[in-house]
């Protein structure tokens, strides 16, 4: 089993201002969320909680909170694409 990764992702455009994600061998194992919709956000954490990193990517990304082009969900989708991308470099 290998080190749980914690990654940090400043997000864009939505009322949620930071993601903190805990990552052990390609599966979610925790989630905090600053700022946004409390409810909503610790309820995508207990959902999310053991999902794999590409089921997390291709349930979530895309996903448009009312007019704006993105959303948490798909914040959080971005930042686990942005972190597959850098397994791939290293």
């Amino acid at each position: 089993m290998s080190k749980p990764e914690i990654l940090q992702y400043k997000t864009e455009g939505t009322c949620c201002q930071m993601m903190q994600i805990a990552i052990q061998d390609n599966k979610i194992l925790d989630a905090d969320f600053y700022g946004g919709c409390n409810g909503n956000l610790e309820g995508i954490r207990s959902l999310i909680k053991g999902m794999s990193v590409d089921e997390v990517i291709d349930r979530l990304g895309g996903i448009k909170c009312g007019p704006k082009p993105t959303s948490c969900p798909d914040q959080l989708a971005r930042c686990l694409v942005e972190y597959k991308q850098k397994q791939m470099v290293k």
